[in-house]
């Protein structure tokens, strides 16, 4: 939910106080933003309320406290700069992907920062309820105790909303699983591809699905063979495909069957394809309103770029164990297929592509990189396979650099769209990413421009054309010819050039290369600089580990479920 645009008075008192201090004053909009109606009167009770600015880092905030209130009023044992510090610290692990800190990984951060008591520190702050802390048990699972013996636990520190949405997300998936008492017989249509995933489904009420591109084929038999049987039922997607409605939009109400008097999606089945790409706060809002005795089909490829948001929910449901599981055995076709699932599994192999399915493209430096690029997505790849310049995708690490996504963007664009950017950077024909949320990337291309802002055709169904509020268009939108591994999951071109610089070394991990490489339908170009280094990240690298919960909810959920039958 968006937060309210905080009110002029607001922002002008917020000034004046940032102005006292020696901060810059253009930080006031989102200051107010952050804090509220009364952000001024925080900053002045506690100048390290700075913190909650994105961008804004402890050094900056320890400065502005400083000019506002005087050395010795605020040095590094503050009780308020510890108590930022530690809300902080969560918000940077939260957009890391953590939905939870061991409390000891917080105390050594803390200690870091110069706080002189950190443990002291976060018991504040868990008493005064800036944070909740949680208790969870170590050691095997299954493992029975002594009565004089004590289970191990550790402590777990997290902020309320990514914390308790794991929380409300575990009941959810658990309340699907134990409300479903009417299993069906399925078996006739259980025949050819899905044939498992169908009988699965037939039988209970949540599901979990693994496996490629080819394997998204189940899910969508499964969908043909529900509503063959009369029931409503929904494909939804991370992003915009075929047949599929995006996740956001069925959540906003904007797409698939809408909702009944009590608030729930109105369908018997829901299946979720990029299940990986499911952050906590959104998977708990997608679980909460599928209805009682309804089925949840959780479908996805793990090997892919983890969720833009906090949590690793697909990941953790898989390892709980606690609910039907299918591993597809449908293989990904031909040699970028091939090439792509032996990355999953930590090779890199050199694979046959007589009709240069897979070509690498040896580049000296990042100058190099760039010109090659150019030249393959505009001449190259359209000569040979027929595909025009605008189904080519270019993939990057990262934004900045030599090589990233602005310099590749205004070299594809002064070949491909030349203009004058007179619409805030932009031409009509720019291709463009639109980035309405964190974590969701829509591939558009602008229209026009006029008072209203900017005007985008993202070719995604009847809604296809929005507007961009001018506002809005410098955070939201970005030139689209080139983009991150981490805009491209869930979406396929047919064809794609992923580019490697130098300076790209430390971005790179298996599941960053199994993404970027996946995103190719028929032909693949790696515009190589990195040497070693690929083979190296494939092999050694994979996806960082996120701190969670969800596992361990969901095992004690079940655990307690079964307590009655046992007893």
């Amino acid at each position: 939910m968006e937060k309210a645009k905080p009110s002029a008075d607001s922002v002008r008192a917020v000034r004046e106080v940032l102005a006292r201090g020696g901060a810059p004053e253009a930080l006031a909009p989102q200051a107010a933003a952050a804090l509220g109606e009364d952000a001024a009167a925080q900053l002045a009770e506690s100048p390290w309320r700075l913190l909650a600015v994105a961008g804004v880092r402890p050094t900056q905030a320890d400065g502005f406290a400083r000019a506002l209130r005087g050395a010795e009023e605020t040095g590094p044992g503050d009780e308020r700069r510890a108590a930022a510090l530690v809300g902080w610290l969560l918000a940077q692990a939260t957009a890391k992907g953590h939905t939870v800190l061991d409390a000891t990984t917080l105390e050594s951060a803390l200690a870091q920062y110069g706080v002189p008591d950190p443990a002291e520190a976060l018991e504040a702050a868990v008493g005064d309820g800036a944070v909740l802390a949680f208790e969870e048990p170590v050691g095997p699972p299954g493992r029975e105790y002594a009565e004089d013996e004590e289970q191990p636990v550790r402590i777990l520190v997290g902020l309320e909303g990514s914390a308790m949405a794991e929380e409300s997300l575990a009941e959810g998936l658990a309340r699907l699983a134990d409300t479903f008492t009417d299993p069906a017989d399925w078996e006739k249509a259980a025949t050819g591809t899905g044939a498992e995933l169908i009988r699965a489904a037939a039988g209970h009420g949540l599901v979990t699905h693994t496996g490629g591109e080819a394997a998204r084929a189940e899910p969508r038999a499964l969908l043909a063979a529900a509503r063959e049987f009369g029931l409503r039922a929904c494909l939804a997607a991370h992003a915009p495909a075929e047949g599929a409605v995006t996740v956001a939009g069925l959540l906003a109400g904007a797409e698939g069957p809408g909702r009944d008097a009590d608030g729930q999606f109105a369908l018997d089945l829901l299946i979720v394809l990029d299940a990986p790409q499911l952050d906590v706060e959104t998977a708990a809002a997608l679980v909460e309103s599928v209805p009682d005795g309804a089925r949840l089909v959780l479908s996805g490829d793990p090997a892919v770029l983890g969720s833009a948001g906090p949590g690793r929910v697909f990941a953790d449901v898989l390892a709980a164990g606690a609910f039907p599981g299918l591993v597809s055995r449908v293989p990904d076709p031909g040699p970028i297929g091939e090439l792509v699932s032996g990355v999953g599994v930590g090779e890199l192999h050199q694979v046959e592509a007589p009709g240069k399915e897979v070509v690498i493209v040896p580049v000296r430096d990042a100058g190099e990189a760039v010109h090659r690029t150019v030249q393959l997505v505009a001449e190259s790849v359209p000569r040979a396979f027929g595909i025009p310049a605008d189904a080519v995708q270019v993939i990057t690490p990262g934004h900045g650099g030599s090589a990233g996504t602005r310099a590749l963007n205004a070299a594809l664009k002064e070949r491909l769209n030349p203009g004058p950017g007179r619409f805030g950077g932009f031409d009509p024909g720019d291709r463009v990413v639109h980035v309405p949320s964190p974590g969701r990337a829509l591939a558009a291309r602008v229209v026009s421009a006029d008072a209203q802002g900017l005007h985008l055709d993202t070719a995604a169904g009847a809604d296809a054309r929005i507007v961009v509020p001018k506002e809005l268009v410098e955070s939201q939108v970005r030139h689209g010819w080139a983009v991150t591994a981490h805009q491209a999951v869930g979406a396929h071109w047919p064809a794609v050039v992923v580019v490697l610089p130098g300076d790209a070394v430390s971005a790179l991990s298996r599941d960053w290369v199994y993404t970027a490489f996946g995103r190719a339908e028929r032909h693949l170009s790696v515009v190589h600089g990195v040497d070693q280094a690929l083979p190296r990240a494939v092999a050694e690298a994979p996806a960082k580990p996120r701190t969670t919960r969800l596992t361990a909810l969901l095992r004690a959920l079940v655990a307690s479920a079964r307590e009655p039958e046992q007893a």
